[in-house]
């Protein structure tokens, strides 16, 4: 349950019931106040915080004397119509240029953040982990100015061991291997499993790191489809009987960028069919905390009794992107891990690995991820609408029920890297959709990341965003 001081959050939520169920429509007029906060058994100060963060969405609109009424235009929009399947070939990357050009925009305050899946810093914990950096550094000095021993903080290992259990692992410490950031992880789980040429099992759309972390590697991408429920067991299937796969390379808990949630019993199966086959894992988790739900989604990694799934995360979605601080579980794989950490970088920065052990010692994680979670499912819903209000009628946009990013099909014949370099040019974030895919599939397609606190700023950007694409369309 969320804490107290966001019970509004559920009022809100109630009410989008009501909508989605169109039990109100447009122009109904809501309860009063009192008559909601009886019905509710909430007070008249939440559900008056409900109504007015609903009305900043555009979904109420408040008359002098009258109430809140439904507006006119409140309605969330329809999901991508079609997911388009990628022919099973094996193909190169080509889009790094590109993709360089979208990370450009990291750090880049000039630009509205809808580009970069990067948490906004009034929702980091900056003030705590400044003074448990400085804690660090006053007690611990010598440990803190020091190597870090190269399979990490012995404290943060145990701590992230303890937290493992969440998503249904069970690991002991000197299993674990920290890193910087999970893409350092992925680095290495690949580096580990497979050599040029050969080819690797991904999910399409697919993070474009990954694509770009292919091609760096002289690997060839595999590409099966990423529904609104994840990934298919039958495609994975399929891949693994007509070629010869050295790795996979999956986000089964909600995919970046179209936010897709692979059910628990899909995981076993898609773990089961991999082993069989003696197909090694290397399962990104990096966004499995950000669940808007009450559980959080299970892991493949808990379905593997053959220590072939190598399970990869990090706090730089959650805690502190610029601490660079994440971590691996390498399984059977651990020793070839580690020899590749040492050549690589070492070891892993120690004052950062120390604060954050101390985040998660000291109890302040869980309490952070309550607010973090509410702040980007609240972005979401009002981006979601906005889009709704703003964009031609034709477009869709999936709502995951966790992530940070929002996967938006644009009306057909809309060139989304061309929209690219025009939002750019008007000071607007957003990654086109050519660059979460090897193939030439999502060229109308964009994303757009919900990692901050809605504003007027964001929802004139919108508002900009989408008399764009109109021109265009």
């Amino acid at each position: 349950m969320e804490p107290q001081g966001f019970r509004y959050r559920q009022v809100e939520k109630q009410i989008m019931a009501l909508i989605d169920a169109e039990a109100i429509r447009p122009g109904d007029k809501l309860p009063s106040l009192r008559k909601l906060s009886s019905q509710l058994g909430v007070s008249i100060a939440t559900v008056s915080q409900a109504y007015l963060e609903l009305e900043k969405k555009g979904v109420l609109a408040s008359r002098e004397r009258s109430g809140f009424f439904l507006a006119p235009r409140a309605l969330q929009m329809p999901a991508p119509a079609s997911r388009p399947r990628p022919a099973m070939v094996p193909t190169v990357g080509t889009r790094s240029h590109l993709i360089q050009q979208v990370l450009e925009a990291l750090g880049n305050k000039q630009l509205l953040p809808f580009g970069v899946a990067c948490p906004a810093e009034e929702l980091l914990p900056a003030k705590t982990l400044a003074r448990l950096l400085n804690s660090s550094l006053r007690n611990n000095p010598a440990r803190a100015l020091d190597y870090a021993p190269v399979a990490g903080d012995p404290e943060l290992r145990q701590q992230i061991a303890l937290r493992s259990l969440e998503a249904g692992i069970s690991v002991t410490p000197a299993e674990i291997l920290i890193t910087s950031g999970a893409m350092e992880g992925l680095s290495i789980a690949l580096r580990a499993l497979t050599k040029p040429g050969d080819n690797v099992l991904i999910q399409s759309p697919s993070y474009f790191c990954f694509l770009q972390l292919l091609e760096n590697c002289g690997l060839r991408a595999i590409e099966i489809p990423s529904s609104t429920s994840g990934i298919d067991p039958r495609d994975v299937q399929r891949a693994i009987e007509r070629f010869q796969i050295s790795a996979a390379i999956l986000v089964p808990n909600f995919n970046n960028p179209d936010g897709s949630l692979t059910g628990d019993a899909k995981k076993g199966e898609i773990v089961a069919l991999l082993a069989a086959h003696k197909v090694p894992l290397v399962e990104d988790d990096v966004y499995g905390e950000l669940y808007f739900g009450e559980q959080h989604p299970g892991s493949c990694k808990s379905f593997d009794n053959s220590a072939d799934v190598i399970y990869c995360s990090s706090f730089s979605k959650t805690i502190a992107p610029g601490f660079r601080v994440g971590w691996m579980i390498p399984g059977r794989h651990y020793a070839k891990a580690l020899e590749l950490k040492t050549t690589t970088n070492i070891c892993t920065a120690a004052p950062t690995q120390m604060a954050i052990a101390a985040f998660l010692r000291d109890g302040y994680f869980e309490r952070h991820l309550r607010r973090l979670r509410s702040a980007i499912h609240n972005q979401m819903e009002a981006l979601l609408l906005s889009l709704h209000r703003h964009f031609p009628a034709e477009t869709r946009a999936s709502f995951p029920d966790g992530g940070a990013s929002v996967w938006v099909e644009l009306p057909t014949g809309i060139d989304a890297v061309d929209l690219f370099f025009r939002a750019r040019e008007m000071g607007i974030g957003l990654a086109p959709g050519a660059i979460f895919s090897t193939q030439e599939k999502y060229d109308n397609f964009i994303r757009l990341s919900c990692t901050g606190i809605w504003n007027q700023a964001m929802e004139e950007g919108i508002e900009r965003l989408g008399a764009l694409v109109r021109q265009m369309n």
